[in-house]
């Protein structure tokens, strides 16, 4: 596990190895009062930890231990093939009755039955759906003004949604949005010495968790995925380059080389032998822990 994790050297161990070694960890906390492990998004899980936690949750038998894991279906990430055969709740959405009184919870002026009747349709019950996607109404168009020839998938809509609520912030919160999301850990510390770097100051973190798109607390919290997706791509690519490249520098070379490496690489803008130098070594690192994937 240590080698795995890269907190000391050795033979690049075993995958059966570590996913024996991570099945003794629950195993022996259970021990003393019954455990639950949730994986949430696991649809994003790289290879090596998708195949490791199946192989532990296959092999939970007599252990007073729970594994879950929460998927945005359907699924197509290295996950996917790994779970199959588990045993599986689809969670629905909303029944017609409850979307309409979630939908209006949210909408204070008048809102036309026929735009209601497409809003529920359109959401099939998703909750985060019906609280945003009426934000990027007029009230007008609440009010039965003609339908958006709007058909893109309901997860673009909610994401052009945010992209709206970010654009009318000020330019230094957009700016430390688009820094929380080329930011992949959650490092406050981090954050803060990046917005330093970027002249940023602190009232850019109270608009932003004003808007409710974000929360500075242990960790940096987007309110769903969409929203960081949406920061990311609003920004203009010189932008994101200057981002990475702030982040970059803020990031210990010695404690974090890999991740600030990522950062320099994002940063680039022509070919950088050093750079280079950088993610090969990064590679490196990776296949001494066993993670081929990650190698490559």
């Amino acid at each position: 596990m240590a080698v795995a994790f890269g907190l000391s050297s050795g033979t690049a161990p075993d995958r059966f190895l570590v996913g024996l070694a991570v099945l003794s960890l629950p195993a022996e906390m259970a021990e003393e009062q019954p455990l639950v492990c949730v994986v949430d998004d696991a649809q994003w899980l790289d290879r090596v930890s998708a195949q490791t936690l199946a192989f532990v949750a296959r092999r939970l038998l007599a252990e007073r231990v729970a594994l879950v894991f929460a998927v945005r279906g359907p699924m197509h990430g290295p996950a996917d093939d790994q779970l199959v055969g588990l045993p599986e709740l689809v969670v629905r959405g909303l029944r017609d009755g409850d979307a309409r009184a979630l939908l209006g919870s949210v909408v204070h002026g008048r809102i036309d039955k026929r735009v209601e009747d497409r809003i529920v349709a359109e959401t099939r019950g998703n909750p985060l759906a019906l609280l945003e996607l009426p934000r990027g109404l007029t009230p007008a168009e609440l009010a039965g003004g003609f339908g958006r020839p709007d058909a893109r998938p309901l997860e673009s809509q909610i994401e052009q949604t945010f992209l709206r609520r970010i654009g009318s912030l000020p330019i230094a919160t957009q700016r430390l949005l688009l820094a929380a999301a080329a930011e992949p850990v959650g490092d406050v510390p981090l954050l803060r010495r990046v917005a330093e770097r970027l002249a940023i100051g602190p009232e850019a973190v109270v608009a932003a968790e004003a808007a409710g798109l974000i929360e500075f607390g242990a960790r940096v919290r987007f309110r769903h995925p969409l929203v960081r997706s949406a920061a990311y791509r609003a920004a203009a690519p010189g932008d994101r380059q200057d981002v990475h490249r702030a982040l970059a520098e803020a990031t210990d070379p010695e404690s974090d080389p890999d991740r600030r490496a990522w950062h320099r690489a994002h940063a680039a803008v022509e070919p950088d032998e050093a750079v280079a130098g950088e993610l090969e070594r990064s590679a490196d690192r990776a296949q001494a822990r066993g993670g081929i994937a990650a190698a490559g």
